[in-house]
């Protein structure tokens, strides 16, 4: 049974497919995963055939998309609106050229991601397999909480609902001019990307999502199909016998539990500044300090000494358990990383659905914070590293929320629910 992963954009994004991948590979399954082109080694790691987009979601449209500080400020902007909506439409017409190409070698069911979704429903259709959703993000209209990419707070249980269908509304009119090339190159007949929504939530279309309860429950108003099943384990797949690397286990090794710092895709370019505010914040908290370069480049550089360490990617599933506190973007992977390893967090996010994944981890009491990246200083850095390392509480819930994600087994379910749709 080949089955075909369309997975799309940032690190996180496409990273956790590779450990979900792996688990259907290991349940017998052939699987592919289709992603952009630097995700290869990740993906062959996992022991998956790799298919390349040809996208980059880091790449701005154009020269001049790059995002301003309000006033003309010379410093980049993370995550700019303007910025944000310009990527957002290039990725997307590439992702439509590039999932035709992906395709070609046949699957017997396609598993899409968040991203993916809009444009593989046609995709499904042309090649009449099934497709389920996994998805990393809850995208669904509900009253239980505003759009997660909205970056809002809540408005009531109407103005939740309302604000969803909108949201919707608007990522259909943005996949709208992709859809409708996609489908003349596929051969299929016109149909309004809105129709083809409608189709497919009306036929019952199929979404589980990788993420806990835990951390958010599903909401009671969901239509039935829609499932929340649990985080998907080794996110991105880390093979067995990994170990850390020797130098930071000597590090981790030669005192206090440290606290990781790393903004994972985000804040290219912001390294240096970053990296100044972190060791500042460290040492007036009165703590070791691990540093992840990440998409930024941060680096302590200069300012390094004996309680800080610089490092490059490493399993998060290995390292976290041995902290004091992670500071992170607020991203869904490493928030979940977080918890599962019960460890209290501070995110800083800078976009997107960072807000609403800090904020959730925050509502567990399992986070200090949120400290939004605009407001991030040493100085509220160093007051939120305090709370979060420094007081028992937090620890102690966010162990409590590790042992009940402990329990759950999110690839398991979409092993089984794919085993059900490809041998009834």
């Amino acid at each position: 049974m080949r089955v075909l992963i369309l997975a799309a954009g940032s690190h996180g994004d496409v990273a956790p497919y590779t450990g979900l991948g792996a688990r259907l590979r290991a349940a017998g399954f052939d699987v592919a995963l289709a992603a952009p082109e630097g995700f290869a080694g990740t993906a062959e790691r996992a022991g998956l055939e790799f298919r390349g987009l040809p996208v980059d979601w880091r790449a701005p449209a154009r020269p001049e998309a790059v995002g301003r500080e309000p006033g003309g400020g010379g410093g980049a902007r993370p995550g700019g609106r303007g910025q944000l909506m310009r990527r957002a439409a290039a990725f997307i017409r590439e992702l439509g050229q590039g999932l035709v190409r992906a395709a070609e070698p046949g699957a017997d069911a396609l598993l899409l991601s968040t991203t993916t979704a809009p444009l593989g429903w046609h995709l499904a259709e042309a090649l009449e397999v099934p497709a389920l959703g996994a998805y990393l993000q809850p995208v669904a209209p509900t009253s239980a909480f505003p759009p997660v990419m909205s970056a809002g707070r809540p408005l009531g249980g109407w103005g939740n609902r309302a604000m969803g269908r909108l949201a919707v509304r608007v990522v259909d009119r943005m996949h709208a001019e992709a859809a409708r090339e996609l489908r003349a190159g596929l051969g299929l007949p016109p149909v309004p990307q809105g129709e083809v929504r409608r189709r497919v939530e009306g036929g019952g279309w199929e979404v589980l999502h990788g993420f806990s309860e835990v951390l958010l429950p599903r909401p009671a108003d969901w239509r039935p199909g829609l499932d929340v099943v649990g985080n998907w384990w080794q996110w991105p797949y880390c093979p067995p016998g990994t170990r850390l690397p020797g130098e930071l286990a000597d590090f981790l090794d030669a005192g206090p539990p440290p606290v990781f710092v790393g903004f994972g895709s985000m804040a290219a370019g912001e390294g240096a500044r970053l990296a100044e505010i972190a060791v500042r914040a460290l040492r007036a908290a009165g703590l070791r300090g691990v540093l992840q370069a990440g998409e930024a480049g941060l680096a302590a550089a200069g300012a390094a000494g004996d309680d800080v360490l610089d490092i490059g990617e490493v399993p998060h599933r290995l390292l976290f358990p041995r902290t004091a506190a992670v500071v992170h973007h607020g991203g869904a992977g490493t928030t979940a990383a977080a918890l599962e390893a019960g460890v209290p967090s501070v995110p800083v996010p800078v976009t997107a659905d960072q807000p609403f994944w800090a904020r959730r981890a925050a509502a567990l009491g399992a986070a200090a914070g949120p400290l939004p990246y605009r407001r991030l200083t040493a100085e509220s850095l160093a007051g939120e590293l305090r709370r979060a390392a420094g007081e028992a509480g937090y620890r102690a819930r966010a162990a409590r929320a590790a042992g009940r994600m402990a329990a759950e087994d999110g690839a398991g379910s979409v092993v089984r629910r794919l085993e059900r749709m490809l041998c009834p």
